[in-house]
């Protein structure tokens, strides 16, 4: 206890700002997200595979801007500067949701949402690495990752209580979550100085064959277990889909995503500084296993202990590696390319996030609920059958030099 409070002092104001400036675009972005499916099926008319579909696009564009957005950080040596605009790209995204009366218009606002989270998310995780002690790392992801998740349970919490008190009014609720968007753009601007050896320095081209070869088989073989996560867990908006199934009625189902958020808020900064001393791979496995837990929990039957279990458990999964797979690219990656390291990365993940997504989808309108939770068991026990061959190999290596 007496070294986790040791730890919190010695974490630099910059990762506290951070961690804060995304709980609180969270809570807008989970406000409208956690309701969003259920808007789009019961109100719009849409099918769930076209919500996988369009959940598929929107995730899979915010990864892959993320590889351009990491690249020119690195040219222009100005992160926060990307990161700005990122943040207030998705705050002015959010009112389209609440003015939204076709698909169309669902899709645009997702994808500009989504956009902003691309043009800032490699340009802020290499600030944090920048920021952080590299002795800290691994707690200043964890830190970071347990805020942004406080506010993506906040958000739910907040959307069941305006939900219940306005009769399930989506679109004003929609409209509410405008405002942690924008206190998230003034954070940021006004509270985060960015290290000085970052400030207004050019750099090599990074988008570049010299300058990528600098990236190792250590950093590669991060990005490729990476995207076979992002195959084997899907958009969480099925885990919305599947509450429903269970008769959940509709002001409540966003508790699912609380209880979800909750369990990886709490559960990301401990395993977040579990990452700085213990193995990376183990961990890694350990994570799949969970997640292989949870769709076998929530393939079994639509009751709502049994999604409450197995949301829980994903959340678990999300906390033992989301941090984790961040760290292990900072420490793979050249310190001047990390910008890049990230965007590459996220770029293979998105392109795996739009596949998983869709065929997620396709498997759920086709074949039912509980096939598209098997499938992604599946591809988590593939991803765990390669974390033990390079451990296997890793071994004999050693046994052999």
């Amino acid at each position: 206890m007496l070294q986790t409070s040791s730890t919190f002092r010695q974490m630099p104001t910059g990762i506290w700002i951070l961690g804060f400036v995304s709980m609180l675009m969270d809570v807008s972005s989970e406000m409208i997200h956690s309701l969003l499916p259920l808007f789009m099926v019961g109100t719009l008319g849409v099918s769930v595979f076209m919500v996988g579909l369009i959940e598929g696009l929107a995730e899979s564009t915010a990864l892959i801007v993320k590889f351009f957005s990491g690249a020119l950080s690195d040219y222009l040596g100005k992160r926060k500067a990307l990161a700005v605009c990122g943040y207030t790209l998705g705050a002015l995204s959010k009112p389209l949701f609440a003015i939204a009366s076709a698909t169309e218009i669902i899709l645009t606002a997702r994808l500009l949402d989504r956009v902003g989270k691309g043009i800032r998310g490699a340009p802020r995780d290499a600030l944090v690495a920048d920021i952080a002690p590299p002795s800290m790392r691994g707690a200043a992801f964890g830190l970071r990752q347990s805020l942004d998740t406080v506010g993506a349970f906040l958000g739910p919490l907040l959307a069941v209580g305006l939900m219940l008190l306005w009769a399930n009014d989506f679109r004003a609720v929609f409209w509410v979550a405008v405002i942690p968007g924008l206190l998230a753009v003034a954070l940021l601007l006004f509270g985060v100085h960015e290290p000085k050896q970052h400030l207004g320095k050019k750099r090599t081209v990074p988008i570049h064959k010299e300058s990528l070869s600098r990236l190792n088989g250590e950093y590669w073989w991060v990005v490729g277990i990476g995207a076979v996560f992002t195959l084997a867990r899907f958009s969480e908006a099925f885990l919305v889909l599947r509450a429903q199934q269970g008769g959940i009625p509709v002001a409540l189902i966003p508790l699912v995503m609380v209880a979800m958020n909750l369990v990886y808020a709490v559960s990301a900064y401990p395993f977040g500084r579990l990452s700085d001393s213990m193995s990376h791979s183990m961990l890694l496995s350990l994570g799949l296993v969970v997640l292989i837990a949870a769709d076998l929990v929530l393939a079994i039957n639509d009751h709502w202990l049994n999604v409450v279990l197995g949301v829980a458990l994903w959340g678990i999964h999300m906390g033992m590696t989301q941090g984790l797979l961040a760290t292990m690219v900072a420490n793979t990656a050249p310190s001047d390319l990390r910008g890049t390291a990230y965007g590459v990365f996220n770029f293979i993940a998105g392109l795996a996030m739009l596949a998983a997504s869709v065929v997620a989808g396709l498997l759920w309108d086709n074949l039912g609920a509980s096939f598209t939770f098997y499938t992604g068991a599946g591809f988590s026990v593939l991803a765990l059958g390669g974390l033990v061959l390079k451990a296997r190999r890793s071994t004999q290596a050693r046994m052999t030099s």
